[in-house]
């Protein structure tokens, strides 16, 4: 198996180190505020990536977040009033933070300060809510960049107001797809005209992030690229690993040293601290994939062993003592971040290796294991195809024994799961 890793990187210079502990998640939540919500969720929802638009209220203290009140006369011009916001939910190996900020800068006038046209009072003030560090990086870059050409153009300052999301509310159900509903229905455009030109937006890419511990960029170009396509339909779908994962035009490297050529795609760059560590070009299937990330991310290592070689963990060792007394949740595969197991169903079978009554439906596969003159069932991942361990009929109370290699897991609390 290192064999056929080592052909696959052949020429390239290979090296591994700890990998990053920040998750990365696929599906991503910003709040955006631009006036009536009406025809804003109508416009973020025709955007592909989007993958929900909830109209609502946010950015208020001490009003009650409803229409009706945030609406009266004393809340008009009330500082602590709620907005009329979007909740947008967004794949962002779809569309990137960027191209959704670019989308909202260009649908309003940012530059008025509690209205939009003839909608006056604080509801409808510009405002920006943010979920995580990454976002609040790329909205101050991309509002800066919107700032030169608006200046150009004649308009004022930016009063979009940015900060982090504290909490966000549902508007009234007949507030939701109401243009949908409605499409004779009030929907203003009170957007500036000015358009983000495509030599500026190119370098709002932000790869401050990408200079950060390990990282995998894929280089895919401005028009339609079937083996992208199938790149993303294959393993980015299914990728819920710890190392972010980011798709990049070739323009968009800024910063970074990348020693493969960029002309073809998909291009799969594997980066450790902006510094291409190796890189593919071409589609990668998901079993090519994972076998470069498992090189990528746990070197020469006995997790590499176990995953890729069909190794067994040492009976009771370090990561064993450390899971198997760990509090409410699920084990992942630790190159996929597919859930695999749950401590619900996990049991103290007293061998020395984690040991569950079943995997979670569809997360695995078996097949035969004859080697070593023993005949067992092996467990693999459905998604990476690590070896996992195997599966023997003496569980409790006549169920099946799942043992399991410790090592190519990863624990995550029920409480911190993200749906």
């Amino acid at each position: 198996m290192k064999a056929y890793l080592l052909m696959l990187i052949a020429g390239l210079s290979i090296f591994a180190s700890s990998a990053i502990t920040e998750a990365t998640v696929h599906s991503e939540k910003i709040i955006l505020g631009s006036g009536c919500f009406w025809g804003a969720e109508k416009g973020y929802e025709a955007l592909p990536g989007v993958i929900d638009a909830v109209s609502g209220y946010a950015d208020g203290d001490g009003v009650r977040p409803t229409y009706r009140e945030i609406t009266k006369l004393k809340n008009k011009f009330n500082p602590n009033n709620h907005a009329e916001v979007v909740e947008v939910t967004y794949n962002k190996n779809i569309i990137s933070t960027e191209s959704l900020l670019i989308h909202y800068l260009e649908s309003h006038d940012p530059t008025q300060v509690n209205r939009q046209g003839n909608d006056i009072g604080t509801q409808y003030r510009s405002t920006i809510l943010y979920s995580n560090e990454d976002q609040r990086l790329v909205i101050l870059n991309t509002i800066s960049v919107y700032q030169v050409l608006l200046t150009d153009a004649g308009y004022g300052k930016i009063a979009t107001e940015v900060k982090p999301i504290q909490e966000f509310y549902k508007a009234e159900k007949y507030h939701q797809d109401y243009i949908k509903k409605n499409p004779n229905g009030y929907c203003p455009d009170h957007s500036t005209g000015v358009k983000f030109k495509e030599e500026i937006s190119s370098p709002l890419i932000d790869n401050t992030i990408l200079a950060l511990g390990k990282s995998i960029v894929v280089i895919e170009p401005e028009g339609y690229c079937p083996y992208c396509e199938k790149f993303k339909a294959t393993v980015v779908k299914n990728y819920q690993g710890n190392i972010p994962l980011s798709f990049r035009l070739a323009s968009q490297l800024q910063g970074l040293t990348v020693d493969s050529p960029t002309w073809a795609t998909p291009t799969i760059l594997f980066l450790e601290e902006g510094k291409e560590v190796f890189g593919h070009q071409g589609y990668m299937s998901p079993k090519e994939f994972y076998e470069a990330l498992g090189y990528f991310k746990l070197g020469n290592s006995e997790a590499y062993r176990v995953a890729f070689d069909e190794g067994t963990d040492a009976r009771f060792c370090k990561e064993y003592e450390i899971f198997k007394n760990t509090p409410d949740g699920i084990f992942i595969d630790k190159l996929s971040g597919v859930p695999l197991f749950d401590t619900k169903d996990r049991f103290n079978s007293s061998t020395g290796w984690l040991s569950f009554t079943k995997p979670i439906d569809g997360s695995v596969y078996t097949k035969p294991d004859n080697s070593y003159g023993m005949r067992r069932t092996e467990i693999r991942s459905k998604t990476s195809d690590i070896h996992l361990g195997h599966v023997f009929p003496d569980g409790p109370n006549g169920m099946p024994r799942y043992c399991i290699n410790a090592t190519v897991l990863e624990f995550i609390k029920r409480a911190d799961i993200k749906i």
